[in-house]
């Protein structure tokens, strides 16, 4: 079972320049994605019941092992950094292929678990894209799962409804908020988990050319831009409370909101 985790910027700290719109990341620190959090935690769930092996996958400078060792310390068995300044650029299409190449590489798997989206992306695309990578079927926004006699049983969250849905093993899923609390690991787990190895694989361990990796960059994401929001500064005012809520509710239906 292989657990994919993101190490990516610490969303709460991103900031716009506001003259051209532009997001700062120059000086924003790093951070695991709270979404594969979830994902550790049920890997780790799902080895301790089942007796499965349990490895962390990442793809990311020499910075991104802080997301693994957070990984070892929650209780994943092995840890894999996939770093080549190669890998530079890639899209979420790029980045499936190469994390399918490195889950074969490191021993592969019959279960695969993403978090849902990252935050710091929110594209939600790499999950279904890496189970296109190694042929696999997909589960997204799954908010429980239950794995019994080779078969995945999950139950999937809408904006209207839940869904229950099954399917054979090997399949990738990508788990909610919602399916788990992770865990905090003990000082005794992370200084274990510091001593611990971390392999490395490099584009050739994965088989990858220079001119596969070109042709995965071929199309990408050029800017990220945050609209700029000025606050209209309008009071409501009125004689009573009950006046002040009738002009408030015409404010909001003559801007649309409702």
């Amino acid at each position: 079972m292989a657990v994919c985790v993101k190490y990516g910027l610490d969303v709460e700290q991103l900031r716009a320049d506001r003259e051209t719109g532009r997001v700062i990341t120059e000086g924003v620190p790093g951070r695991t994605n709270e979404l594969d959090k979830n994902a550790i935690e049920e890997a780790v769930k799902l080895k301790e019941a089942l007796g499965w092996k349990a490895i962390a996958i990442t793809m990311g400078p020499d910075e991104a092992k802080k997301a693994l060792r957070e990984a070892l310390a929650m209780g994943v068995d092995e840890a894999y950094l996939v770093c080549d300044e190669a890998f530079a650029g890639l899209d979420t299409l790029g980045t499936a292929t190469v994390l399918a190449k490195a889950i074969e590489a490191a021993g592969g798997a019959d279960l695969v678990i993403c978090g849902e989206v990252s935050l710091d992306s929110f594209s939600g695309q790499v999950g279904p894209k890496l189970a296109e990578a190694l042929g696999w079927p997909c589960m997204t926004c799954v908010r429980r799962l239950e794995v019994k006699d080779g078969r995945v049983v999950a139950e999937r969250t809408f904006e209207d409804r839940y869904e229950e849905v099954e399917a054979p093993l090997p399949l990738v899923v990508t788990v909610t908020r919602e399916v788990n609390t992770p865990r905090i690991p003990s000082l005794m787990a992370i200084m274990k988990a510091h001593k611990k190895p971390i392999k490395a694989l490099k584009a050739a361990d994965l088989g990858l050319s220079a001119e596969e990796l070109a042709a995965m960059k071929a199309h990408g994401l050029k800017e990220v831009v945050m609209p700029l929001v000025e606050r209209k500064k309008v009071q409501i005012t009125g004689e009573s409370p009950e006046e002040i809520a009738e002009r408030l509710i015409k404010a909001l239906e003559e801007e649309g909101v409702i």
